[in-house]
């Protein structure tokens, strides 16, 4: 009998700021030197919105953050130490005036970048992420971005920097890992 997945609930924020030379978006670097979005796990009681506000501030030292839309969620399957893992990741656009970041290296996250939207499309690291900031774009910048998310992509690993196995659990017929 196949062990049931650990259930993982995180939030976070697709944080945008303007400049002179337009819309910059906030991206942080991994232990494994990863860009993506800050993001962590929602506390027991804790609403998803309240929890993508405590993780970005936590994260990037930023505060004053005005949350500008729901963007949706993410889902993937990795193994964590054997166990399989389905994490589901609710982000959030927002906005802030504040340039200055302070990376929670405690944390593991190494470096703030504030980067266009096309560079931050480049840096980020899985294609899931890319798709969350097409969406942000589409309200940022009106015209641009994309309403539909493709799916996760199917990495080996065992949830470490190696990369995570990822399955898009956005199709009826998504089954679990190896189905």
């Amino acid at each position: 009998m196949k062990p049931a997945d650990q259930e993982e609930t995180s939030a976070g924020g697709v944080v945008v700021r303007h400049d002179a030379g337009g819309a910059r978006v906030l991206l942080i670097r991994d232990a494994c030197r990863n860009w993506g979005f800050p993001k962590g796990h929602v506390e027991a009681g804790e609403a998803v919105g309240a929890a993508a506000l405590r993780e970005v501030a936590e994260e990037t030292g930023l505060d004053g953050l005005a949350v500008r839309a729901d963007l949706g969620a993410i889902d993937w399957r990795f193994r964590l130490r054997g166990r399989p893992v389905h994490k589901r990741c609710h982000f959030f656009l927002m906005e802030t005036a504040r340039s200055d970041t302070r990376p929670l290296h405690a944390e593991g996250i190494t470096a703030c970048r504030w980067a266009t939207f096309d560079d931050a499309e480049r840096l980020l690291a899985y294609e899931n992420a890319r798709a969350i900031l097409r969406l942000a774009r589409g309200l940022v910048i009106p015209g641009e971005g994309s309403r539909r998310l493709p799916p996760p992509p199917a990495v080996p690993g065992d949830g470490a920097c190696a990369g995570a196995e990822a399955r898009d659990l956005t199709r009826a017929d998504a089954g679990p890992p190896g189905a």
